[in-house]
């Protein structure tokens, strides 16, 4: 059987083949590689410490807009030639944006590792922002916000970070409004990638059949044009909570409760990941237990955790009837005040022993442990070895997560709804129930389709 510190127990020529290498340039990019033996394929990517946080109001969804862009034409590639260069590789090459970084990335055969970062190189040095492509891209993006918007219990997310956040960049939702993403031109474009990627600012990953030295070698050649002065930090995140609902005819509620939670800087931001475990990661979880098989509330019932760089939100989720939606907040409510006052030791070893399973995981996919790598260095600037992730978790002990989340239900609350809500617990009740104050926005609901 194979755990943690087997792995990191290996003899010292295997724990060479696999090891963690990091390097960093003169430009301040940094590269960090992981070969792995028996892995015939490799991942890689590039990922730029700048997401839709890092926007000005009025470049709202700009982010987002840059990265489609990226894979319509550079100067010397078409659009169609450049997933025709990955694929005859063997390989695919995707891209995503969040609230505080965005990545480009490709999965292909080991042997064609230098053709995907050339790509890739070429797309972030050398994007052509073709005015007829910019046109029909946006229209795309477009037609996802229209799509996204018929999709409640996914608009619910962006309703909460939205409430939790608001006033606050990292509130504002990823892909921006049919308005400001249809005002974007080649001169915002160009003004945020200028403004934005910096040498500082981006980690080059790969893991799986891959050789350091020679990525760093690439990398070298393939950067070297990008402006190598650090970019200017993202206005901080203001958690404030606060209320929004929206009626709508639905066939179920869609239900989220948000509370502040902690920066990855916190070391306490693991306990947090336990609590947010023991209390719905599973069916073995205090609200699944409670709230689906016990009482038949709900078919969908989860909590998630999600630190940044300053601030985070702990939120739980529930897709419910409206018939049951007036018992469902009160039992949630209570669900997780116990939790915070007696979760037990058993229940603490079962989340970190799925913590330790997600970690193993990562060991098994170049994909996953390439991002793993990078989201370490962006957030660290270094990467946080498996044995001492692995003591990191075992450290915690039953009195950490019953802070943690005493902590964090001391905050205000943030409540985002949709559907047939009527029932749903007043938010002034909430907070007097929470025994928190009454604070952030509030908004009537608002009667849809």
């Amino acid at each position: 059987m194979t755990s943690l510190n087997d792995i990191e127990a290996a003899t010292p020529e295997k724990r060479s083949t696999e090891a963690v290498k990091l390097t960093t340039l003169g430009s301040g990019v940094r590269v960090v590689t992981e070969t792995m033996e028996h892995v015939a394929t490799a991942a890689c990517g590039i990922w730029v410490g700048a997401g839709a946080r890092h926007e000005h109001a009025e470049e709202h969804g700009l982010a987002h807009l840059l990265e489609h862009m990226a894979f319509k034409g550079t100067k010397k590639r078409s659009a169609r030639e450049i997933v025709e260069t990955i694929e005859a590789g063997g390989g695919e090459i995707n891209a995503e944006t969040n609230a505080e970084y965005t990545a480009y990335f490709a999965r292909i055969l080991g042997e064609n590792v230098s053709v995907a970062l050339d790509v890739l190189g070429d797309i972030l040095t050398e994007p052509a922002f073709d005015p007829e492509e910019l046109q029909r891209e946006k229209g795309v993006i477009l037609q996802e916000i229209g799509s996204y918007e018929d999709t409640p219990d996914e608009i619910v997310f962006d309703m909460l970070m939205e409430t939790a956040f608001s006033g606050s960049s990292i509130g504002r939702r990823i892909l921006g409004t049919p308005e400001t993403v249809t005002a974007q031109n080649k001169q915002s474009i160009e003004g945020f990638l200028a403004r934005n990627y910096r040498t500082p600012s981006i980690v080059v990953s790969a893991a799986g059949d891959v050789s350091h030295d020679a990525i760093v070698t690439d990398i070298e050649k393939l950067l070297q044009s990008v402006g190598a002065d650090r970019a200017i930090a993202a206005e901080s995140a203001q958690y404030i909570g606060g209320d929004a609902r929206k009626i709508q005819k639905l066939e179920q509620a869609h239900v989220v409760l948000g509370f502040e939670g902690l920066p990855y800087s916190d070391d306490s931001h693991y306990a947090l990941y336990v609590f947010s475990n023991l209390l719905g990661g599973g069916m073995s979880s205090r609200l699944f237990q409670e709230i689906r098989e016990k009482r038949g509330l709900c078919y969908e019932i989860n909590s998630f955790f999600s630190p940044f760089s300053d601030s985070g939100v702990f939120a739980i989720y529930g897709g419910t009837g409206q018939r049951e939606l007036k018992e469902f907040m009160p039992v949630l409510i209570d669900v997780m005040q116990a939790a915070a006052e007696t979760a037990s030791e058993e229940e603490v070893a079962r989340a970190r022993a799925q913590m330790k399973m997600s970690i193993l995981t990562s060991l098994e996919s170049p994909g996953r442990r390439t991002e793993q790598m990078a989201r370490h260095i962006l957030a660290y600037d270094r990467v946080l070895s498996r044995a001492e992730l692995a003591r990191m978790i075992d450290a915690i002990t039953v009195e950490d997560v019953r802070a943690a989340g005493r902590k964090m239900l001391l905050t205000a609350p943030s409540v985002a709804a949709i559907g047939p809500i009527k029932p749903l617990m007043s938010y002034d009740t909430l907070t007097t129930r929470l025994g928190t104050a009454r604070t952030g926005r509030s908004d009537a609901p608002v009667t849809g389709v």
